[in-house]
């Protein structure tokens, strides 16, 4: 499990579309920084940028291989993330199956007067 503030850094890693997109990508399979810049127009020391916040994030991690620098996902960091929402979305559905509970109920009658 992430501490609150690893949390933090994936979430903000996870704020950014492209970066969500290379998340995307890279679960599917490994890359290197080239082939995950294919889709986008933007420099290749951008990509690197966005990649590097991905690391520090520990999202993504990273490997040398001579020239090549390949990235992978880190799964359990992912799984982290969403271990995250599952709880709270866990504690949602709770609420509001009471609350719709509560609602379906009849209303109370008042008393009558006599």
């Amino acid at each position: 499990m992430l501490d609150s503030q690893a949390l933090d850094r994936v979430f903000q890693a996870l704020s950014d579309s492209t970066r969500r997109r290379m998340v995307e990508r890279l679960a599917r399979e490994p890359a290197s920084i080239s082939a995950l810049a294919e889709p986008f127009e933007m420099s290749l020391a951008a990509i690197v940028q966005h990649v590097q916040v991905l690391e520090q994030s520990g999202l993504v991690r990273t490997e040398k291989s001579g020239r090549i620098r390949m990235c992978r996902v880190d799964p359990k960091v992912l799984s982290a993330a969403e271990h995250w929402f599952s709880k709270r979305r866990a504690f949602w559905e709770r609420n509001l199956d009471r609350l719709e509970e509560l609602l379906r109920q009849p209303p109370p009658r008042k008393g009558k007067l006599q």
